[in-house]
């Protein structure tokens, strides 16, 4: 074999020696990326799968009731307006009959017992009324009313007849609570303000009755 010939011979051999070596770069390239997009894949359905238990969970955990909570049938609570006088069966009344003014509900807190028949229609307006009797210790009631003074629509009254120290009234739901310390009182709130059980969701609490 002549040089020229053996010159070319290994030229031709680097250059497929070459080739092979590019190729199996290539490979092993395409191999990685599928790889990486398999993981990424995996990753992504993995916390979709994640987010969509956390949702599941969450709404869940949104139509729990509140520990301790009384319920009433809100499809059972009348909802006419009227002036006529009314009694209800539970003390606060958590919802029926009542006056067609509301009491103002935006961070309204009343010295005095309020009417309840214009209470029931705050309730109907998504409010949370927070009520206590001369059992409930003077730090407590103070605290409340820092917390109501804060809420839109909420208000807070004392109403002597009633059972608990402190009560929270949404339209059908009532907790009792010994503190405003409780946790309970901020779940109370977190649902229940505006919650799903607002027979007149976004309606007003501000241009009704005040005192």
């Amino acid at each position: 074999m002549t040089a020229k010939k053996s010159i070319a011979t290994d030229r031709r051999a680097r250059i497929e020696q070459m080739r092979r070596a590019e190729q199996a770069r290539e490979r092993r390239n395409r191999l990685i990326t599928i790889g990486v997009s398999g993981l990424v894949v995996a990753g992504l359905v993995g916390f979709g799968v994640y987010v969509l238990n956390e949702e599941a969970r969450e709404n869940e955990r949104a139509k729990a009731p509140v520990r301790g909570e009384k319920i009433w049938d809100a499809k059972k609570l009348g909802q006419k307006h009227t002036e006529e006088p009314q009694k209800y069966s539970m003390k606060p009344p958590v919802g029926g009959n009542h006056s067609e003014v509301w009491m103002n509900c935006d961070r309204d807190v009343y010295a005095e017992e309020i009417p309840e028949s214009n209470a029931v229609h705050s309730l109907e307006h998504g409010a949370v009324w927070v009520t206590y009797n001369d059992k409930a210790a003077a730090e407590d009631v103070k605290k409340l009313k820092d917390k109501v003074g804060k809420t839109s629509y909420s208000l807070m009254s004392p109403v002597k007849g009633q059972s608990g120290a402190i009560m929270l009234s949404a339209w059908g739901k009532q907790l009792t609570v010994d503190g405003a310390d409780d946790p309970r009182v901020d779940e109370f709130f977190t649902k229940y303000v505006q919650g799903p059980q607002t027979p007149e969701p976004g309606a007003s609490c501000m241009g009704g009755k005040t005192a």
